[in-house]
């Protein structure tokens, strides 16, 4: 987490939650009115808040365990791309948004940190679906 929000420049700290599918479904619909399980759900800071929070990441343990043994790595190293992802996310990146932008910055950032294939990659070779 720290080297993640280090490399990013993310200024403040970062709460994290790893769950399973079922309280994620929960989070996904109430904050983003998906009702399905996901990977990873980023709560950036409210501005003006007192303290140096820079926001919130939910991780699915299930998830994350799943697309561990489907890409054949260890579960340490996938709450890692998801934590990696998450926190690109805080900093203000937005892959559905920004024309590729953060899937650059990922890439970048997963070779520094040595992890392997990210999220957004995944996502773009699966016919845009999530694994």
């Amino acid at each position: 987490m720290r080297r993640a929000c280090r490399t990013v420049k993310l200024a403040g700290s970062v709460d994290v939650l790893i769950t399973n599918d079922r309280e994620m479904r929960t989070l996904n619909k109430r904050y983003r009115g998906k009702d399905l399980a996901t990977d990873v759900i980023s709560f950036p800071s409210a501005p003006g808040l007192p303290g140096k929070l820079a926001g919130d990441l939910a991780i699915s343990a299930d998830i994350a365990s799943r697309n561990a043994k489907e890409f054949g790595h260890a579960v340490a190293e996938e709450i890692k791309i998801l934590i990696l992802h998450g926190v690109l996310h805080l900093a203000g990146y937005d892959h559905e948004r920004d024309g590729g932008q953060m899937a650059r910055k990922e890439r970048r950032l997963r070779a520094e940190l040595g992890l392997p294939v990210g999220l957004i990659e995944r996502t773009n070779s699966a016919g845009g679906r999530k694994p």
